[in-house]
């Protein structure tokens, strides 16, 4: 499921990253690695505040549902 249905306070496990090679690599700068657990802060108007490793990162919808988790 792409991380843009993820509710509020889910903990979840990237699965898999899409989109072109340059957005797989800038989410991968970011810490978005597959295997990476990935916790959902706050959801307003379809952007995320999620927590990677020890940082917080606000993405928008476009660039959240690049992400799949489980």
């Amino acid at each position: 499921m792409p991380l843009t249905v993820v509710s509020q306070g889910s903990l979840v496990k990237v699965k898999r990253i899409g989109g072109s090679a340059a957005v797989k690599q800038h989410l991968n700068e970011l810490g978005f690695n597959v295997g990476t657990e990935v916790t959902v802060v706050s959801v307003l108007d379809g952007s995320l505040i999620v927590k990677v490793k020890e940082s917080r990162i606000a993405l928008d919808s476009n660039l959240a549902g690049k992400i799949f988790c489980a």
